[in-house]
């Protein structure tokens, strides 16, 4: 007679053991990328409210410094004096808060700062990490366009078994269903348009380069999963004679 209570908790035990057996490094980019994106949305936000409160203080400083994170360390770093000489200014607009009033934007800028740092540290994990799992890909795509492409196409083998031009199209599936739609222009390219050679291609090439890169795109992923050689600088460098 079959003894189904057990059949029932060794089939459990089986599950359990396949769940934890699936993790891969495929979860950890995902993983990191998510958060990595995460955090320099929440970041930006903050550093938003930061510029807004700071400019009680140096309101100049708010347009002088673009890059939010250089905007942050700044305020760490130097005092009010020494951003008045630096930004060349003999008065300011601002108000001479006091020490209470100055300590809470000081704090926020810090709790932004330990942001920064954490995105930097995680990068750093996802590009050990693609170091050893997909060389190929991290030379030709870099750290966070190729885990962008990882995350979008679900896996590494996932993308392997896609052809180029769906590569090519990855992160560009609303434009993609609203022209089968509405028959609105097809997109041409999707995520890889943050890449240097398709991003700084002139309008009437990005086409053109983005279908060249996900050619190349494809051949490092396929190589990368089935355990190639490296490959990523020549197909790098082959892209960029093709482009010119």
């Amino acid at each position: 007679m079959v003894d189904f209570k057990k059949l029932r908790i060794n089939n459990i035990l089986l599950a359990k053991k396949t769940i934890r057996e699936a993790v891969c490094e495929d979860d950890f980019i995902i993983n990191s990328i998510n958060n990595i994106e995460d955090l320099a949305k929440v970041a930006n936000v903050l550093c938003k409210r930061l510029r807004q409160w700071y400019s009680l203080y140096l309101p100049e400083m708010y347009n002088k410094i673009g890059d939010n994170e250089a905007f942050v360390r700044l305020v760490l770093k130097k005092d009010k004096n020494t951003l008045m000489k630096e930004l060349k200014l003999s008065e300011t607009m601002g108000s001479d808060l006091s020490k209470n009033n100055l300590k809470p934007i000081l704090a926020l800028a810090s709790r932004i700062d330990s942001l920064y740092t954490l995105r930097n540290e995680l990068k750093d994990y996802l590009k050990k990490i693609m170091g050893v799992y997909c060389k190929n890909l991290l030379t030709l795509a870099g750290t966070v366009l190729g885990a962008k492409l990882i995350e979008s196409g679900g896996s590494l083998k996932k993308l392997a078994l896609m052809p180029s031009s769906t590569i090519q199209m990855l992160g560009a599936e609303k434009a993609l269903f609203r022209h089968l739609k509405s028959g609105a222009r097809p997109p041409k390219h999707g995520i890889i348009l943050q890449h240097p050679l398709v991003g700084g291609a002139p309008k009437n090439k990005k086409g053109k380069a983005a279908r060249l890169l996900a050619d190349k795109l494809s051949i490092a992923i396929r190589t990368d999963f089935f355990k190639g050689e490296f490959i990523g600088n020549k197909l790098k460098e082959e892209l960029k004679k093709r482009l010119k």
